[in-house]
């Protein structure tokens, strides 16, 4: 293989690497994660395992910015700390299967919205429930508040279902219903 050629391919080898990071980079704002962290995302997605400086020195990045977007990255459980044999430094790593990626991150952020939203509505009916059992409450007033805890019980449903879909994801019983393709 001549050199020239041997440089062309290692240039087409960076360049099909960059077009994935760009795309990673581009959509983790899907998951709250800003461009930067998502490039460092996807750089990291094709690396065994690096460390901040290396991080820093493959993106140009200053190094509290690495270690911010490692940071939140890890809280996503999306990026871990790794070890190296033979070296003191921390080494991070990118998750890189996408099913398990997927499942960490929105589970979480699922099972959030359902508690905080199912805790809220039954502070709500419990406000409301003493209004319209309260004597003094003004017919109109009780009317307007049996329709909104109404209202509110019927959005329950969404969150029971939201939580069923959760424990779906984490049992994966989901790919029985919903079964992964690996062909290509």
């Amino acid at each position: 293989m001549t050199n020239n050629h041997k440089e062309n391919s290692r240039l087409t080898i960076e360049n099909a690497k960059a077009l994935v990071i760009d795309s990673i980079a581009e959509t983790m704002d899907l998951y709250g994660v800003t461009r930067s962290a998502g490039a460092l995302y996807g750089t990291m997605y094709f690396e065994e395992d690096m460390t901040l400086d290396e991080m820093r020195e493959m993106l140009g990045m200053s190094k509290p910015s690495m270690s911010t977007g490692v940071k939140k990255l890890r809280n996503y459980h999306i990026v871990k700390r790794n070890f190296r044999k033979g070296t003191r430094r921390q080494t991070f790593v990118a998750e890189k299967d996408f099913f398990t990626f997927f499942s960490s991150f929105f589970t979480k952020k699922w099972l959030r919205e359902a508690k905080i939203n199912l805790d809220a509505i039954q502070q709500s009916q419990n406000e409301l429930n003493d209004l319209i059992e309260d004597s003094k409450t003004e017919k109109n007033l009780k009317k307007e508040a049996e329709q909104i805890f109404q209202h509110l019980e019927a959005s329950k449903p969404y969150y029971y279902w939201l939580q069923k879909l959760v424990n779906s994801i984490e049992s994966e019983e989901i790919f029985d219903f919903l079964p992964v393709d690996h062909k290509t």
